[in-house]
């Protein structure tokens, strides 16, 4: 697989499938990515239509500069080979894949997108969603390059841990730290999971700043009114820009192998993640433009 392109996700918006409504008002949201669902969010009587109707949203280039996904069924449904056939023909910027929870999974799912002549552009991102995921999350994220992406499947690991939702997130915060962990190791990206009261806007942002401040890249979402609070989350604050705008000046202009800014010792690293910081800010332009 070629390289990656470097691309902001900081707001990734699930859409149902069977709802040709949402699928047309979405080309108007300023998400950063779209999951297009066949799963959860469509009946079971839905499947067949929806399929139909995600593939042809997929293939139709209405999304603009957005990044476009299909979530298939998973492995352990009827629906599964159908989806993950047709998702692959319609060729997307990547297949979404519910409850990954080993390599061989991931190694199984490229092996299909291949039999399937999904184009290369066509990543896999696997959702992970259980105890056993994130005890392997390490191998999961190193399995194969064409998986570029792992999606937190919050609410199934609550499930699974017999935990509540609380403000926090503290009987999670082991299993989202062991993925962040092997998402970082792997240098693949990584999504944090949702948050299910549309209406408490005030949870819903601090748990974005949680996601941020933990290292998530960004958040799925399940309502187009989340989208501005993510976006405004995970992207660099201005002091954030001017702060690593200080850093790289003070550092290119150093006269010795040592250098301060506001008090601090600069080194390599700094300099790394304010470059990181200003490619972000770049990027996120990109896409606006």
């Amino acid at each position: 697989m070629s390289a990656e392109v470097f691309r902001p996700r900081r707001s990734v918006l699930y859409l149902p499938g069977s709802n040709q409504r949402a699928l047309e008002k979405a080309r108007s949201l300023p998400c950063d990515g779209l999951i297009l669902d066949l799963e959860d969010a469509v009946a079971p009587d839905d499947k067949p239509s929806a399929r139909l109707a995600v593939c042809a949203a997929a293939e139709s280039g209405a999304y603009g500069r957005r990044e476009v996904t299909i979530r298939v069924n998973g492995a352990d449904t009827e629906w599964h080979d159908a989806d993950l056939a047709a998702a692959a023909q319609a060729g997307p910027d990547a297949v979404v894949v519910p409850k990954v929870d080993s390599a061989d999974a991931v190694l199984a799912l490229v092996d299909a997108l291949d039999r399937h002549h999904a184009p290369e552009h066509t990543r896999l991102w696997a959702m992970i969603e259980t105890p056993y995921a994130m005890l392997h999350a390490e191998e999961i994220a190193a399995a194969s390059d064409r998986l570029t992406v792992l999606v937190m499947g919050t609410n199934d690991l609550a499930k699974e841990l017999y935990a509540e939702h609380v403000p926090g997130r503290q009987p999670l915060l082991a299993g989202l730290g062991l993925a962040l962990l092997a998402a970082r190791a792997a240098g693949r990206a990584i999504l944090d999971g949702v948050y299910n009261d549309v209406r408490d806007t005030d949870g819903f942002l601090a748990e974005c700043r949680q996601g941020r401040e933990m290292g998530f890249d960004g958040k799925t979402l399940i309502h187009p009114g989340q989208v501005a609070g993510a976006n405004e989350a995970f992207a660099p604050s201005e002091a954030a820009l001017e702060d690593a705008r200080g850093v790289l000046e003070a550092w290119e202009s150093r006269t010795s192998g040592v250098v301060t800014y506001r008090g601090r010792m600069i080194e390599n690293l700094h300099v790394e993640t304010a470059r990181r910081v200003l490619a972000l800010h770049d990027a996120i332009d990109a896409l606006q433009a």
